[in-house]
């Protein structure tokens, strides 16, 4: 595609941004890139873990994912991801296609995807074939992100698999990849075992099309293939954050433009939470925190109470965790935060920032996406 077919500006470090306006930024029609609103340095997404906090059920915390979808839409957010967890009770998102299902019904315009769906746990036409729904559910609007990470334990990815040989998986995931793009085109060659096995919703029934596919990863193994291939490329700095610049630089070096893109496009997960205060950001953030200290040292649970987290007597090994982990969220006031995150997207150069909200009650998380809009001069409708 050329720069005038995708709308788009390109920029001196090979990537693009959405092109703006200073009267009225333009909703980017590339399917990939998004548009920069406000004043925000690149578009600003979402990455919804549907954490269940304790005292909370699985089912508020979808209706809270439904009312962040409608917030993201309503004030710019450029689209909305669901991450696949598996065995995790402070999260819901084990069914990343039956969610976006959901949130396609009660949306119109913000894109939507997975943040991702782990390859190596299902069979590639069964992705083909659920995402092959969500795109006819809503055209032009769905994102196919996968990783090859099993997104739980080993016990449990055994379990998902059927199998306890998991780094067969993982290693065979380029030929997974490539063959869930096959049943995403329809187009197995001749002679192909597969040649004659359509996944439909898809090509065979004609338009709409098929979403695009993004690579995942906190490593470099996902960021030189995507850039190999020409696929936008998604990284986890919320919990990989000193591999984020190595990864980045691997996927720029390593791109070769494809009929996806001609230049990379490299979106980063940031774990943020604007409050009133800075005081009152650091008691929410220190309860996403303890959940994780409880995660690593095999006591998972519900994301527990901002008064549980205080009280709680962390170990000196758990206290330096949390003081990395916390290094590692941009949290405070909405001013704060919104330098935190300019500062993080000039030091990366990343294409986007997907933004996900540690904290263990939904309205706190939902009225953090409101500051972090406001901060950034976001529309309000």
């Amino acid at each position: 595609m050329d720069e005038a077919s995708r709308g788009t500006t390109a920029d001196t470090s090979g990537g693009t941004t959405g092109e703006r306006t200073a009267d009225a930024p333009r909703e980017s029609t590339d399917p990939i890139r998004g548009t920069a609103r406000g004043t925000a340095p690149v578009p600003l997404s979402v990455l919804d873990l549907v954490t269940v906090g304790s005292g909370s059920t699985a089912t508020q915390s979808l209706r809270t994912s439904v009312e962040l979808a409608r917030l993201a839409e309503r004030r710019g957010y450029h689209r909305h991801w669901v991450a696949e967890h598996h065995s995790m009770p402070g999260v819901a998102s084990s069914s990343p296609a039956v969610i976006l299902a959901h949130l396609a019904a009660h949306t119109e315009r913000i894109r939507l995807g997975s943040g991702g769906v782990m390859l190596p746990n299902h069979a590639p036409l069964v992705i083909a074939e659920q995402f092959g729904t969500l795109e006819a559910l809503a055209p032009g609007r769905v994102d196919l992100g996968l990783g090859r990470a099993p997104g739980t334990d080993g016990a449990t990815a055994a379990a998902l698999r059927r199998t306890d040989r998991l780094n067969e998986g993982a290693d065979d995931f380029p030929q997974q990849l490539a063959e869930l793009t096959r049943f995403l085109d329809d187009d197995f060659p001749d002679g192909h075992p597969y040649s004659r096995i359509h996944a439909v919703p898809g090509p065979v029934q004609g338009p709409p099309g098929r979403p695009p596919v993004w690579l995942l990863g906190s490593s470099g193994f996902s960021a030189r293939l995507a850039g190999v291939l020409g696929l936008p490329f998604a990284f986890a700095h919320h919990f990989s954050a000193q591999n984020t610049v190595p990864a980045l630089d691997l996927y720029r070096e390593s791109f070769s433009p494809s009929g996806v893109l001609d230049a990379p496009y490299a979106v980063i997960g940031v774990a943020a939470l604007a409050s009133e205060s800075e005081h009152e950001a650091r008691r929410q953030v220190l309860s996403g925190a303890l959940s994780m200290v409880r995660l690593r040292t095999g006591r998972p649970g519900l994301v527990p109470t901002p008064e549980e987290a205080e009280a709680y007597r962390f170990s000196s090994m758990e206290q330096d965790f949390v003081d990395n982990w916390l290094g590692n969220i941009v949290h405070g006031t909405p001013d704060e935060v919104r330098d935190g995150l300019n500062d993080l997207q000039k030091r990366t150069g990343a294409d986007e920032l997907m933004i996900t909200a540690q904290a263990h009650g939904g309205d706190v998380r939902l009225r953090s996406y409101e500051l972090i809009a406001d901060a950034y001069g976001l529309p309000t409708d």
